[in-house]
């Protein structure tokens, strides 16, 4: 059976986010992941994660002004400083922590630039992180991400992401795969997930339902399914619920498979 990770940034909206730790280890999960930590010190988020037996799964290295409409620097030309502090930053919440896993957003396309610079710019940073991550045991995870919830976003297929991981060749850079986003993009969920998980390049994957990121039991894709699918290809890893839940959220779990 999969493992499954509560997202603190969508599930649980109906408590504020320090009590959100209480309320998934309350529905049985064991794990989490959130967007970012750094409006909170890392010692109260650790504190939060021991108290209620919780594992961090995972989180996002800083993307830039994410208030103001960023969604990432990765890819961005003269950002390089700037990520590279963000994600020296990320390194130490995430050793606070115990989370091995750093996901890197790669940001919107800028008006009048050229994938070529982008591209270039985005490896180069890329190869730097994996390398700094090794250091720390850290895993680095670039996500596509489908271009109706985030028009403009540099990174949007599978392909895309494996060829960058190709590109790149390191050992800790790897892929988070969001069936959500896989859907929308390119469909075909479960040959992309034959294609790609026996290759143990991708590090994560998170699920929601298709259209409307509700619970993963509405919508048009069969998770049970799916997660069959999963657990034949033999992946251990993490699953994220990056969904936002259509009313409560406990009251909304039923989707949920539990051990017998």
């Amino acid at each position: 059976m999969p493992r499954f990770a509560a997202n603190l940034s969508m599930m649980y909206t109906e408590h504020p986010f320090l009590e959100r730790f209480a309320a998934a280890a309350g529905d049985d999960f064991t794990a989490v992941e959130f967007l970012f930590p750094y409006e909170w010190p890392a010692e109260t988020l650790a504190k939060l994660l021991a108290q209620h037996k919780l594992q961090q799964v995972l989180f996002n290295a800083p993307p830039g002004d994410f208030g103001g409409g960023e969604r990432g620097i990765g890819c961005l030309p003269g950002r390089e400083a700037e990520f590279r502090s963000g994600f020296d930053r990320a390194l130490d919440y995430a050793a606070a922590l115990g989370c091995q896993r750093l996901h890197v957003m790669a940001g919107l396309v800028p008006e009048g630039s050229t994938r070529a610079a982008l591209r270039s710019t985005y490896l180069h940073n890329l190869a730097w992180a994996a390398q700094k991550a090794d250091d720390a045991k850290v895993d680095v995870l670039i996500e596509p991400i489908n271009t109706r919830d985030i028009p403009g976003y540099f990174l949007n297929r599978q392909d895309e992401a494996h060829a960058v991981l190709a590109e790149v060749g390191a050992p800790r850079l790897k892929v988070q795969m969001d069936l959500y986003h896989c859907q929308i993009v390119e469909g075909d969920v479960a040959m992309k997930l034959r294609a790609y998980l026996p290759s143990g390049r991708v590090g994560h994957l998170q699920i929601a339902g298709v259209p409307d990121r509700h619970e993963p039991g509405t919508g048009e894709l069969n998770y049970p399914y799916l997660f069959d699918v999963i657990d034949e290809l033999g992946y251990d890893g993490w699953i994220g619920c990056e969904y936002r839940p259509a009313a409560g959220t406990s009251s909304g779990l039923d989707w949920l498979p539990r051990p017998a």
